[in-house]
């Protein structure tokens, strides 16, 4: 999934922030009166012309009734309002105009203690805005001119505050006109030789520097477009001379083939003035004319068409636009690309007999550096600083590491959805736009998804693929529905909005690299690394059209200042989607029926999955990933549908193509959703619809044959009956010391991933007591999915991730390994890697100090795997990798487990045993017959169990049975005993592996 509101998915291709509507606010009534008091003054947008309210809760007390209380006038510009707190020192606050729009500080509300308080323009400050602010002792100055044509003010306030300093009161100083689009004020810095300022037109409108205000010396400063520029000429003074010589032609070109990769080169063109650019135009294929621009002078076109004819020709440019002629062109003929790679067969067999490793591709390991790409959040994000684009891991990568993976003793890699994605900030795989098509950023020749599939069966490691039923990118689907949204090329939005090319579509391979002679060196850096998007926008509403208000302002301004339009980006409400393949609302009870039916976030556009057309597009999308050869599905927001629609369509589709494909092989078709439930308690909130146990199940009633009534009756049905009414199962259980065969009758074909163990797992005591409390809940508990943390949160829906300590770490993998369940490891764990880093901060920091941060450098050199858990060579970094602690744990835990069946499939019980986490498990089918006894971290009493010989698998230790009961001594974190019984044509395997760090 993503992280709740999808921190993981919130930052959109065109995300700016907006208010929320008047339902989300709290509705209750004030607290009550006391001594404390705070004076609100707060300055308006400009368009709020009339009563200005402000909404408030004293902290400990209620909120206003909406929409709060009128603010009486105070000096020009500002509304100001005393408050009586009573007992509390604090309150939050929200603005709005009475007429429906809010200002809620970008959903977070306003905080404010006691004394004096002014909110202006997101910042929250204490200086009375209708008195003076004092000057500062005179001292260096600073010549400031700030560029109001950019922002198409006629006036300009300077609001500031010297290094050491106050900030002036809001607005700030009235800088004088000093030439056309130019505003200069001189500022006394007093004893500074700094200052921070910010710009306002005193109407409500604000340049901020994005948030971060702008940093000014002493001297001449000029601040144009967001560019500051230092010891700047006079803008008013005499003008340069006007640059009107174009660079000379580009030379030499040349272009080198490699099957269907061409690189082009050229010789650097000239200029009185100097070169910016250069614009690189290829004809040829499928796809047309394709010009792009570069600083450098090459450019390399990778995925082009087979054995296809392709020209080019390049043009430079310089900084004043102009441009030279167009080269000599130079063609070259692609080659045959890489064979087709025969269709993938699914490896078959039990999936509990695996475990999982998880990767998120584009952060794992690099195989081959030309797909990789950094997005137009590249530079913001703080990754360009680390030289680590977002897309940075590939199939190849993974391919050239499956030995490292097999020799931890997985069998199995869950990897993040495939897809082509359409985002800003889209590595993790889970903003979909064209679902038929593999994102290039994942593939290379020779190293494509069916490859990856073929390279790790033949290694014997399965591929569970992560599937998005649920959502769409906030572009929609490429064909079932994509949005047309308003846009205009002006002054403002022209680094936005790509120049409309006929036939041409959105490729993410081909990002903006270059400088553009039409825009600014500012707008040049909002449109670095921004695909080709004119298939997204008109300036003209598309036939059909039901957004209101089409291409008119809005009234409010990007932090950039630009003037937003109505329409521009599309959501739940703008009507831009059509309400028979896409719902029309955001969710507002995470537990409520509205949660399964309206949007998690903007970026996910909700499928509406009742429809039948929608249905079909996504069993077809998903059926041609079955054809490949995956073994499974991992199903994200699987909660966000109804049970009845994955019972009724998408769970059958699955099941019966994957034995119409692969017979037999396709009945251990492995499907496990991901029902998040940030919860401790065995039901979601007494939810049993948001459960994940629930999911497990078949249907218990008909309903309505149509499918969008049916989701409402189902969702009233079972939740008037609530969970003292669901069916119970003793599936994962033994009856006494005897297997029995499980009733899997009422399954659904969906299993899940074990939510409430990964919330309690802080500490493995805490998982195993939850996880036994919840078991007899589900189909059959031991299928569930089981891992510490993720690419979401840790334990206790913490956003670092697992930072228990090492001791720690090895008592969770023991427990994972031997109790029912099928262990999943997240990428890097094994080392503890990036332990206590933020899992995910979107663009707002850099992947490099995340849990996402990439792994490859732990990964360089070589590594033979000769089985399973077991390394028979390796080099470089990656040898250092596998000797820590924990991956030596992993390996033999990984080694035990395969050895024994019942740590892999038994049921188990905890009947006649005096210990802590201890149990007993048995599996019995086909000539197979395992029993075990198990203890971690502690000893512990096993009464009651069959006579016999008892092996242990960690020791070699053996103990002979007479009388019922065994006592095995364990100590240490971490520490394991397995006594396996030796029984007819099942002898015990002894000891497996050798003392590690733990398991001694």
């Amino acid at each position: 999934m993503k992280v709740s509101v999808g921190s993981r998915r919130r930052w959109g291709a065109l995300t700016l922030a907006v208010g929320v509507s008047i339902g989300l606010l709290p509705l209750s009534g004030v607290g009550a009166a006391g001594a404390n008091s705070v004076t609100v003054y707060y300055q308006p947008p400009a368009a709020w012309t009339g009563t200005v309210n402000i909404h408030y809760a004293p902290d400990g007390g209620g909120w206003t009734a909406v929409p709060g209380v009128a603010m009486e006038a105070a000096c020009t510009g500002w509304r100001k309002r005393t408050i009586d707190l009573g007992s509390a020192t604090g309150l939050q606050l929200v603005f709005n105009n009475n007429a429906g729009t809010w200002d809620n500080n970008n959903g977070q509300n306003y905080r404010a203690g006691t004394g004096l308080v002014t909110v202006a323009a997101g910042k929250v400050g204490t200086t009375d805005p209708c008195t003076t602010s004092p000057s500062p002792t005179p001292g260096a100055t600073a010549e400031v001119y700030y560029h109001t044509t950019t922002r198409g003010w006629a006036s300009a306030n300077i609001h500031y505050q010297p290094a050491g300093g106050s900030w002036t009161a809001v607005p700030g100083l009235a800088m004088a006109a000093a030439c056309t689009g130019w505003a200069r004020r001189v500022v006394d810095l007093g004893a500074a030789t700094t200052m921070k300022a910010a710009f306002n037109n005193n109407a409500g409108q604000w340049d901020n520097n994005n948030g971060a205000d702008y940093t000014i010396g002493t001297g001449r400063t000029t601040v144009k477009a967001g560019v500051v520029t230092a010891n700047a000429p006079d803008p008013c003074g005499p003008p340069p001379p006007v640059d009107t010589e174009a660079p000379t032609v580009p030379t030499g070109l040349t272009a080198t083939v490699n099957a269907l990769t061409v690189s082009v080169s050229w010789s650097a063109s000239t200029d009185d003035r100097g070169v910016t650019g250069y614009e690189i135009t290829r004809t040829g294929g499928s796809s047309g004319t394709v010009t792009t621009t570069s600083t450098t002078t090459n450019r390399i076109d990778s995925g082009l068409s087979a054995r296809t004819a392709y020209t080019w020709t390049v043009r430079a440019f310089d900084a004043a636009g102009n441009t030279s002629a167009a080269s000599a062109p130079v063609s070259a003929t692609t080659g045959d690309g890489p064979p087709t790679p025969p269709g993938g067969t699914p490896l078959g067999g039990d999936p509990r007999e695996d475990t999982i490793y998880f990767v998120m591709t584009a952060r794992f390991a690099d195989g081959d550096p030309t797909n990789n790409r950094g997005g137009s959040q590249h530079v913001k994000s703080g990754n360009a600083a680390n030289n680590d684009p977002m897309f940075r891991g590939d199939f190849q990568g993974l391919i050239n590491k499956l030995d490292y993976i097999k020799g931890l003793g997985f069998s199995a890699i869950w990897i993040t959805p495939v897809v082509l994605n359409r985002s800003d900030y889209d590595f993790h795989g889970y903003h979909g736009w064209d679902f038929h098509r593999v994102d290039p950023r994942l593939e290379t020749p020779g190293a494509s998804y069916q490859e990856l599939i073929n390279a790790a069966h033949a290694k014997g490691i399965k591929i569970f693929q992560d599937v998005v039923y649920n959502h769409s990118s906030r572009w929609g689907a490429k064909g079932l529905f994509t949005p047309t949204v308003y846009g205009v090329r002006d002054e403002q939005w022209k680094w936005m909005y790509s120049k409309q090319e006929p036939g041409r579509e959105y490729d993410p391979m081909v990002e903006h690299t270059g400088t553009d002679p039409e825009l600014t060196p500012a707008q040049n850096a909002l449109a670095k690394g921004r695909p080709y998007n004119g298939d997204l926008w008109s300036g003209t509403a598309p036939a059909g059209n039901q957004c209101l208000r089409w291409g008119t302002p809005t009234g409010t301004s990007s932090p950039e200042g630009y003037t937003i339009y109505h329409c521009q980006w599309p959501g739940a409400t703008t009507k831009h989607f059509p309400a028979d393949l896409y719902h029309q609302c955001w969710i507002g009870n995470w537990e409520g029926e509205d949660s399964r039916s309206c949007w998690l976030h903007e970026d996910l556009a909700d499928f509406n999955t009742e429809n039948p057309a929608v249905q079909q597009y996504l069993i077809d999308v998903y059926n041609r990933y079955i054809d490949m050869g995956v073994d499974g599905f991992r199903i994200d927001t699987a909660v966000h549908i109804p049970r009845v629609t994955w019972n009724r369509r998408f769970l059958p589709a699955i099941a019966q193509h994957a034995v119409a494909r692969h017979g037999e092989k396709g009945r251990d078709f492995y499907v496990f959703g991901e029902v998040a439930a940030f919860v401790n308690d065995k039901w979601n909130r007494g939810s049993v619809n948001h459960s994940a146990q629930f999911f497990t199940w078949k249907e218990r009633k008909e309903y309505s044959p149509d499918d969008v009534r049916a989701a409402i009756e189902q969702y009233d049905y079972e939740q008037l009956i609530g969970p003292s009414g669901q069916p119970t199962s003793d599936n994962a259980f033994l009856r006494g010391n005897d297997y029995h065969t499980p009733d899997h009758s009422k399954f659904s074909g969906m299993n899940v991933i074990d939510m409430r163990m990964h919330m309690n797992f802080g500490d493995a005591n805490n998982a195993y007591w939850n996880g036994r409390d919840s078991d007899d809940s589900y189909n059959d508990a031991t299928y569930n999915v089981v891992y510490v943390d993720s690419h979401d949160y840790g334990p206790n829906k913490s956003p670092q991730r697992y930072t228990g300590g090492t001791d720690a770490w090895a008592e969770n993998m023991s427990l994972m390994w031997t109790f029912r369940g099928i262990p999943t490891l997240y990428y890097g764990s094994e080392i503890e890697f990036a332990k206590g880093a933020r899992i995910d901060c979107g663009p707002t920091c850099p992947l490099a100090t995340t849990g996402r941060a990439y792994y490859g450098d732990h990964l360089a050199g070589t590594v033979t795997a000769s089985d399973f858990g077991v390394v028979s060579s390796a080099s470089g970094a990656v040898a250092a990798t596998l000797d820590k602690p924990l991956v030596k744990h992993v390996q033999r835990l990984n080694q035990i487990r395969r050895a024994i069946p019942a740590l892999q499939k038994g049921q188990y019980s905890t009947e006649g045993i005096n210990g802590n986490m201890a149990f007993k498990r048995r599996y019995t089918a086909g000539g197979v017959d395992s029993f075990a006894l198990v203890t971690i971290s502690g000893g512990a009493t096993f009464s009651g169990i069959p006579n016999g010989t008892y092996v242990d698998a960690v020791t070699g230790d053996t103990k002979v049975v007479t009388n019922g009961t065994l006592t095995a001594t364990v100590s240490g974190q971490g520490n394991l005993r397995v006594y396996v019984l030796s029984l007819p044509g099942n002898p015990a395997p002894g000891r497996i592996g050798t003392a590690g760090p733990y398991l001694k």
